[in-house]
């Protein structure tokens, strides 16, 4: 699944080629991807302008002159900027055409993504207004996490991968992100420590922004909007390598399963 850094490389790819165009055509190919497309949009949004746009956790918000779409990739979707006409494939299901001939297409193979508008706050819809602060955010801190891990039972990696508490820490970043701050991702998150949840905060803002300079990680079919592969999965140290060696201390990283997820770390480097 795209991660954070895959959709704020996404957002960053699209943005300049989007933003303050106007809508000429929106297409729709597919009458449903995780909950079924409005057809009437079809009709209302030719002729808006796309203003804006953000991202809010693993939502890309596209803010238009009288609403916002808010688009979710899914498991395997992707967005490309490609010119108008340029002849469908199989699993392509959503155009935004533009005046200016640029065409925003969104490719979902799973139909696990989501193409949603809304002419309310956008923060405050259902599906957004629940989730916990932005990682990359001053809200973020050691002191925040440390305040609403007390008493809690659940492993700290399941804590950290929960959009409640903080958005976007997914199953790549949630492992790599532990190994760094040094914290087994089966510890109970209600006891570890203020300095160790500042030591993982801090952890996890600067995986996050290495992966956005990367490119974001290429896992399964994901690749930037231009089409180019991203390349953080080169520095990975511990997801995904069980049984290899760990790069600090030469010992086999271990894998095992949390909450449905396959998880890996050092059991000497992380304690």
């Amino acid at each position: 699944m795209p991660e954070l850094p895959e959709v704020e490389t996404t957002l960053r790819g699209i943005a300049p080629h989007i933003t303050d165009r106007t809508i000429l055509e929106c297409v729709f190919r597919t009458a449903k991807l995780r909950w079924p497309l409005d057809p009437t949009l079809c009709h209302h949004l030719p002729g808006q302008k796309i203003n804006k746009v953000e991202r809010r956790a693993k939502y890309l918000l596209l803010s238009c002159d009288r609403g916002t779409i808010i688009l979710h990739l899914g498991m395997s979707g992707s967005l490309r900027i490609v010119p108008a006409g340029t002849t469908e494939q199989k699993h392509d299901h959503v155009d935004l055409i533009f005046t200016d001939g640029q065409c925003l297409r969104l490719t979902d193979p799973r139909k696990f993504g989501a193409f949603i508008y809304t002419d309310t706050d956008p923060y405050s819809h259902k599906l957004l207004h629940k989730l916990g602060p932005e990682p990359l955010t001053d809200l973020f801190n050691g002191d925040y996490l440390y305040a609403i891990a007390k008493g809690k039972k659940q492993s700290i990696k399941q804590f950290i991968m929960d959009q409640k508490t903080v958005v976007g820490v997914g199953n790549i970043y949630a492992s790599e992100s532990l190994f760094r701050a040094g914290i087994r991702p089966d510890r109970a998150a209600g006891r570890v420590g203020l300095e160790r949840y500042t030591n993982l905060t801090g952890a996890i803002k600067k995986i996050l922004h290495e992966a956005i300079t990367a490119g974001g990680t290429t896992i399964n079919n994901f690749s930037q909007a231009d089409g180019r592969p991203g390349y953080f999965a080169q520095q990975l140290q511990v997801y995904n390598r069980s049984g290899e060696l760990c790069m600090i201390c030469g010992q086999p990283i271990h894998s095992q399963r949390l909450g449905q997820r396959s998880t890996f770390f050092c059991p000497i480097c992380q304690r």
